[in-house]
C-alpha cells in the first residue's frame, strides 16, 4: 500500500468512529452552498459506512425520497476518487468477497467487537445498495438480479427504472412490475413521483397509477394527507377519475387542502355531482371554507341545489370571485344585486358617527384598529349599520359611474377597511379625483394608503412633487413613504431620480434597495433640457451603483459632464 493511500484510509477510519450517527445528505449540503470539500466529506462518510456494512436505516432517512436520489449521486461522486470502497462486478456476481480496503475492514471489525457485536454477520444489503448506484452499468445490472431478495432495496429499483442505460432500465422495470404491490406503491409514491420528473421516469408513474387503480379506495388515505404536494395532487386526481371519494369527502378536501390545484380539482368534481337533493354535508364545507375557490364553488352549487336565495348573503364576501358567483346566482332568481349594494352603502355613511337608530356599528379590533372581517357568507343584516367592506367594493363591481356619489362619503368612514374599499371602488368606476384622494396618502391605515397610491398612479405627474418629497422623510410612517416613492417614481423628468437619490442612504433596507434599482433604471426622457447641473450632482452621488463607463454614458445622455 502506498503512503498516500494509507493516509487516506486512516482518514476514512477516523470518520468511521461514529458509526451510529446520522449523516447529512450531500443534496442538502449542495443546496446550502457548502464548499466542495465539505460535500466530499459527507459523501465519503455515507459511502464508507455503507461499505462497512452499516444498515441502510442507520445511514439514510429511508422515509425521505430525496435520500435515495442523493445516495445515487453520492456513490457516483465517490467512485471518482475512492473507487476501492465500492463493490465490484466480481463481488456482485459472487466470485470475490473483497469490497473495502483491508485497513477499513479491520477497523470496522474492531469497532464491532468493542460494541459487543463481534458475532454480527456482515450485511449484504448495504453493499448491494452501493452496487445498485455504481457508475458501471454492468455492476448495476448484476446487482438488480440479487436485489429481489431484499425488500429494503426497492427504492433503489425505482431509481434504476429511470436509468440512462437501457439494459439496466429495462431489467429494473421488469423487476419493479413484479414486486410493486399496493402497500409498496403507497409507501413509494413520493419517490416514484420524484423520479418521474426525469426524462425516463414516466414508467414508474404509469405503473403507480395502474397498481393504485386496482386497490380499494380507502388504501389511498395516507396519500391524501401526504406532506408532499405532488403526492396529494396525484392521489386526488386518481380519486376523482376513479370515483374513490364521495361528494362530501371531495368537499372537505376542497375546503381544507392548502394547495390551489387540489382545491379547484375537488371543487369542480363536487359541482358535477350536485343535484336538488344534495345535503349540508356537501355544501356546508364549501360555503364555510377559508379559500375563495371552495366558497365560490359552494355558492354556484346553491343554484343547482335549489337554494339560490341563500346566495344573497355572499354578495358582500371578502373575495371578488365569490361575490361574482353570488351575483350570478342571485340574478338567476330575477333579483338585481345593484339596488342591494346601493342600500347597504347608503347605510354605511359616516354621518352617523358609528351609530344609527337601527343598530350599532361593528367595533374595530382593539390592537390593529381594523374592522373585523365578517365570517364567510355573512352579509349585512337588514335594518342594522354593519360596515361590511365587501358591500362597498361590490357596488363598484356591478354599479355605474353615477354610483360614485355613494362612495365619496365613505372616504371619511371610521373603519379603515371601508375607506380602503371605497378608494378601490372609485378606481374601478374611473372617477378618481387626485385632489380629493391626496389627503388619504397620510391615512394611518396602510391598506388605505396602498389603495390610494394605486388609484393615483395614473395621475402621478399631476401631484405636487415637493409635497410627495416631503413625505419621504423618516418621520413619516413606512407605508406613507412607500406610497410617496412609488408616485414619485412614476413622475417625469428628473423627479424619479431626485426621489431615488434621496433614499440611497435610508435605514430601511427595502426602500434603499428599491431606490438603487430606480437609479440604475433611470434614463433622461425626451424633452429634458440638456446640461442640467442638478442631474450631474445627483448622478455624482450614485457612483457606487455604476461602472465608470455606464456613469459617463448616463451623463452623456443627460448632456452633462462633457
Amino acid at each position: 500500500m502506498r503512503e498516500d493511500d494509507g493516509r487516506r484510509d486512516e482518514g476514512a477510519v477516523a470518520r468511521l468512529g461514529n458509526v451510529g450517527g446520522v449523516v447529512e445528505s450531500v443534496g442538502a449540503r449542495r443546496a446550502s452552498g457548502a464548499p466542495l470539500r465539505e460535500v466530499r466529506a459527507v459523501t465519503e462518510s455515507t459511502v464508507e459506512r455503507l461499505a462497512s456494512g452499516v444498515p441502510l436505516r442507520d445511514v439514510l432517512d429511508v422515509g425521505a425520497p430525496g435520500s435515495w436520489t442523493d445516495l445515487d449521486v453520492e456513490v457516483r461522486a465517490s467512485a471518482r476518487y475512492r473507487p476501492g470502497l465500492l463493490p465490484g462486478l466480481a463481488w456482485v456476481e459472487g466470485r470475490s468477497g473483497s469490497t473495502v480496503s483491508s485497513l477499513i475492514a479491520a477497523t470496522v471489525g474492531r469497532l464491532r467487537r468493542e460494541r459487543g457485536a463481534e458475532n454480527a454477520v456482515e450485511s449484504v444489503e448495504p453493499l448491494l445498495a452501493l452496487a445498485l448506484c455504481h457508475p458501471d452499468g454492468r455492476v448495476r445490472g448484476a446487482a438488480l438480479a440479487r436485489a429481489r431478495e431484499y425488500p429494503e432495496l426497492l427504492p433503489l429499483i425505482v431509481v434504476r427504472a429511470a436509468d440512462w442505460a437501457e439494459p439496466v432500465r429495462e431489467a429494473a422495470r421488469e423487476l419493479l412490475r413484479d414486486v410493486l404491490d399496493v402497500d409498496a406503491a403507497v409507501a413509494l409514491a413520493p419517490l416514484i413521483l420524484l423520479v418521474g420528473r426525469r426524462g425516463r421516469g414516466d414508467f414508474g408513474v404509469r405503473l403507480l397509477g395502474e397498481v393504485l387503480r386496482r386497490a380499494p379506495g380507502e388504501r389511498l388515505g395516507p396519500l391524501y394527507g401526504s406532506a408532499d404536494r405532488t403526492v396529494r395532487r396525484f392521489a386526488h386526481r386518481l380519486a376523482v377519475a376513479e370515483g374513490f371519494l364521495s361528494p362530501a369527502e371531495l368537499a372537505h378536501a376542497a375546503a381544507r387542502d392548502g394547495d390551489a390545484v387540489i382545491q379547484d380539482l375537488c371543487a369542480e368534481a363536487v359541482l358535477k355531482t350536485v343535484s336538488a337533493d344534495v345535503g349540508d354535508d356537501v355544501l356546508r364545507p364549501l360555503l364555510t371554507a377559508r379559500n375563495p375557490r371552495a366558497r365560490s364553488s359552494g355558492v354556484t352549487a346553491l343554484r343547482r341545489a335549489g337554494r339560490a336565495a341563500e346566495a344573497e348573503r355572499f354578495l358582500t364576501d371578502r373575495s371578488a370571485v365569490v361575490r361574482a358567483c353570488a351575483r350570478y346566482v342571485v340574478r338567476q332568481l330575477g333579483t338585481d344585486p345593484l339596488p342591494l349594494y346601493r342600500a347597504w352603502c347608503s347605510e354605511l355613511g359616516p354621518e352617523a358617527g358609528g351609530e344609527r337608530q337601527t343598530g350599532r356599528a361593528r367595533e374595530p379590533e382593539p390592537e390593529t384598529g381594523h374592522a373585523r372581517e365578517p365570517e364567510s357568507g355573512q352579509g349585512p343584516e337588514r335594518g342594522s349599520f354593519v360596515p361590511v367592506p365587501g358591500a362597498v367594493i361590490g357596488l363598484a363591481e356591478c354599479g355605474e359611474r353615477a354610483d360614485a356619489v355613494l362612495l365619496w362619503p365613505l372616504l371619511a368612514h371610521p373603519v379603515p377597511a371601508v375607506r380602503a374599499r371605497a378608494v378601490a371602488g372609485l378606481r374601478l368606476l374611473d372617477v378618481v379625483d387626485a385632489g380629493r384622494l391626496r389627503p388619504l396618502l397620510e391615512d394611518p391605515a396602510p391598506g388605505v394608503v396602498r389603495e390610494t397610491g394605486l388609484a393615483l398612479l395614473p395621475s402621478a405627474q399631476e401631484l405636487p412633487a415637493d409635497w410627495l418629497m416631503e413625505r419621504l422623510g423618516e418621520r413619516w410612517p413606512r407605508h406613507v413613504r412607500v406610497a410617496a416613492f412609488r408616485l414619485l417614481s412614476a413622475g417625469y423628468g428628473i423627479v424619479p431620480l431626485r426621489a431615488a437619490v434621496e433614499l440611497l442612504e435610508d435605514p430601511d433596507p427595502k426602500l434603499r434597495g428599491w431606490a438603487e434599482q430606480a437609479v440604475q433604471r433611470w434614463h433622461p426622457p425626451a424633452g429634458l433640457p440638456g446640461g442640467e447641473a442638478e442631474v450631474e450632482a445627483l448622478l455624482d452621488r450614485c457612483t457606487h451603483l455604476f461602472s465608470s463607463y455606464v456613469l459617463r454614458r448616463r451623463k452623456w445622455e443627460a448632456g452633462v459632464g462633457r
